[in-house]
């Protein structure tokens, strides 16, 4: 099977790394900003996840709290090879204007490619931005 990388940056405007961080790790947070269900085992290595209602499962593999996560991540998508993980990193900086995300997602499937690279900006980053925009109005 052949694989591909997705990298991508987005900036959280006014939000703090661990803010950040604490949407991708914290069940009910995540679970906000997603409008689905979302289940966590705990947040240590090792602990499970499962998000979008069992769309997306997977493992944690190093937690930096508010600096880095990488985690296996399992799509229930149509090409998606049974037991393959994909690796997920994400690492906040800390920038003037909030925190910048530097995203890297390694080993996807070729065919899943394009719609893993739209699914982050429409799934994950703006609907992050949006409730962190929300919670910073108040």
């Amino acid at each position: 099977m052949k694989t591909k990388r997705i990298k991508q940056t987005v900036t959280f405007k006014g939000a703090r790394p661990l803010e950040v961080y604490n949407l991708i790790m914290d069940e009910k947070k995540h679970s906000a900003f997603t409008g689905t269900k979302v289940s966590m085992s705990d947040d240590e290595v090792d602990g499970k996840f499962e998000i979008f209602d069992g769309y997306c499962s997977g493992f944690n593999i190093e937690l930096k709290k508010g600096k880095k996560i990488v985690q296996g991540w399992h799509f229930a998508e149509v090409g998606w090879p049974e037991g393959h993980f994909s690796i997920c990193t994400f690492l906040f900086e800390k920038v003037p204007t909030g925190t910048k995300l530097s995203f890297t997602q390694t080993d996807v499937p070729e065919r899943n490619v394009e719609s893993l690279k739209n699914g982050w900006k429409l799934y994950y980053w703006q609907p992050m931005k949006a409730y962190l925009a929300g919670k910073h109005s108040k």
